[in-house]
């Protein structure tokens, strides 16, 4: 075969690949746009409505909302931050976002644009969660209706309730008892704007109340025998607390400046030092630092207000935080990494791009160089997290358009084509040299495998501030299973076998998931040596790595469709592409998909080779 003929399979590989964003994937993409289970698409709709608002790419500068859309202190009956909060839950809703849904994560969006989350107008008392609760037309439900997300279990705001009012109705919140109080002091200016509230009761009761509901919720995650991820349990505990207390209250003095330091903040101090958040964060790609207590406090004040978000919105709000650097110790979603999750989870970039665009007023083109930078550092396979970020970004796009999904296009194009002409020409040259696709699908997927072992154990060596290693010696189905389909599809029920070294100690671990984890949770075998944790973290953060492997399936569809074009049937060149790529045939779909890359790849080749005619 010439050289020319290499280049239009190549070409008609490469092009029918990525010829829609669903041939990228075995994850359930179209699902995701009429929400069935995922908000990914909504928050990518939210984050594009309110970047075109406030940067009005298409009108004069007079039109840009930046420096206008916020919460602000006068008696008018509308302000610029209603009309964007309409424009961006319809945005969401054209997704497929439930109105409560939508609310939140819009409310969520325009906050990292710096809208404050209170304005303290006395009459009319805005703020941020019930503007948006408002337009998305959402009855006010209250925190008893806020739920975490789901952490294998999820766990309703009841517990923190429980604990907060049991110690209420005890007295133990604060040491000003209102059975003492004479008349016409508390709801008025008395309490409310002097010692007694600002000096003593606010301070206490907002951050012990806080305190106490978060702990409970992480309590409760223990009890329900899950790992007590920290963000959700501090913004129940704020909520519960500022839907009790006076939330716009100021402080006295000591705590700081009369406007600086209110409840909210309190409240958010206290969830945060019970949680063992850091008490700064910072985003992505930008570096900028948030006060966390800030953060939760407000966050407070919008959940409150917001309505009855589901657990899939409380999933979202987790994922958009996940545009924190710490997000991997607040348990802030998976889309941060280091870890490339599955598709529906991919919207953790949604934040820094609009910060980043806030930060370049406006510039793309900037905004994409620094996206793609902090992928390739936060990330232990760079190359996927940014196959996975297109194929969301440009999915996204065939609901609504806007400089964030551009940005991330942008960001991540150059390194799929990348990654899809890669893996074609290897399969195309082993081919020619006699080699099955069976042979080239399994040499690509063993490619990655040690990649992630190689950068996989440098980044977990740094996260523990261990010497990891981690050498998978087996990954196969059923570690406990018997039955056809986990058989086929390793993900299920996965037999998960490697050797670790953690510090210079040798450990074998052998079928991770089905035996090691619960010998070392129920019966505590190992869990008095202090690095035997460490070994099972370990390998569970890189078996996920690769089980997770779903969101992007191109070590099956490439060489199929190159096989297919070097003569072989493409039902079969189909079937063992996914034989061979036994790593990313972890979930059902992908022969399907090949077989489809195969006929658009067919054509595009032999409209290629057609003689080009005028007639």
């Amino acid at each position: 075969m010439t050289d020319l003929e290499r280049e239009r399979v190549l070409l008609s590989v490469s092009q029918a690949v990525s010829f829609k964003p669903a041939y990228m994937t075995n994850d359930k993409l179209e699902a995701a746009v009429k929400g069935h289970g995922s908000l990914v698409i909504s928050a990518y709709c939210i984050a594009n409505s309110i970047t075109e608002d406030i940067f009005c790419h298409y009108g004069t500068p007079d039109m840009e909302l930046l420096d206008r859309m916020t919460l602000i202190d006068a008696s008018v009956g509308t302000i610029p931050l209603d009309m964007v909060m309409e424009k961006a839950i319809n945005s969401a809703r054209l997704a497929g976002a439930t109105p409560e849904n939508a609310a939140l994560l819009s409310a969520a969006l325009a906050y990292f644009t710096g809208s404050c989350a209170r304005s303290g107008v006395p009459l009319g008392n805005r703020k941020l969660g019930a503007i948006a609760r408002i337009h998305a037309g959402v009855p006010r439900t209250g925190a008893i209706s806020l739920i975490t997300g789901k952490f294998t279990h999820k766990i309703p705001a009841f517990p923190a309730y429980m604990a907060i009012y049991d110690e209420l109705m005890d007295k133990k919140l604060t040491k000003v008892d209102g059975s003492v109080l004479p008349p016409f002091i508390s709801g008025g200016a008395m309490y409310g704007h002097s010692a007694l509230g600002e000096d003593h009761n606010f301070p206490e009761l907002a951050y012990n109340a806080a305190s106490v509901g978060t702990k409970a919720m992480m309590k409760s995650m223990h009890g329900a025998g899950i790992y007590a991820y920290p963000l959700w349990p501090a913004f129940i505990g704020a909520a519960i607390t500022l839907e009790m207390i006076h939330s716009d209250a100021a402080l006295g003095e000591e705590f700081g400046t009369f406007t600086g330091m209110d409840s909210a903040y309190m409240a958010g101090k206290g969830a945060m030092e019970a949680a063992g958040i850091p008490d700064k964060i910072h985003v992505r790609g930008t570096n900028e630092e948030y006060d966390t207590a800030r953060v939760i406090g407000d966050f407070g004040l919008i959940l409150k207000d917001i309505g009855g978000p589901s657990v899939v919105g409380s999933m979202a709000l987790d994922e958009l935080f996940a545009g924190f650097q710490e997000s991997p110790i607040i348990g802030a979603g998976f889309s941060g990494g280091p870890v490339n999750a599955p598709l529906g989870h991919v919207m953790g970039d949604c934040m820094p791009a609009i910060r980043m665009l806030i930060k370049y007023k406006g510039d793309i083109e900037k905004t994409a160089d620094d996206i793609r930078e902090y992928k390739m550092n936060s990330f232990i396979d760079p190359e996927y997290a940014l196959c996975s970020l297109n194929t969301i970004a440009r999915k996204a796009e065939d609901v609504t358009r806007g400089s964030v999904s551009t940005a991330c296009l942008l960001a991540s194009e150059d390194t799929k084509q990348r990654a899809v002409y890669r893996r074609a020409v290897k399969t195309y040259e082993m081919i020619k040299e006699g080699k099955t696709v069976e042979d080239a699908a399994r040499e690509l997927d063993e490619e990655r495998r040690i990649w992630v072992e190689k950068r996989g154990s440098r980044i977990l060596s740094g996260f523990t501030g261990k010497d990891v290693k981690v050498n998978f010696t087996s990954i196969t189905p059923q570690g406990r299973r018997t039955d056809n389909f986990t058989k086929k599809f390793w993900a299920f029920d996965a037999n998960i076998c490697y050797d670790a070294k953690v510090n210079g100690k040798d450990y074998h671990i052998d079928n991770l998931a089905a035996k090691v984890i619960p010998d070392y949770v129920i019966d505590g075998k190992g869990r008095d040596d202090p690095d035997m944790g460490t070994a099972i973290f370990a390998g569970a953060v890189l078996a996920q790595e690769l089980q997770y492997v779903g969101h992007t399936i191109i070590n099956i569809t490439i060489p199929a469709a190159t096989a297919a074009l070097l003569g072989e049937e493409p039902t079969k060149a189909s079937k063992d592409s996914e034989k061979g790529a036994y790593l990313t045939s972890a979930i059902p779909g992908g022969k399907e998909k090949a077989k489809e890359v195969v006929r658009v790849a067919q054509k595009i080749y032999d409209r290629i080779n057609e003689p080009y005619s005028l007639k």
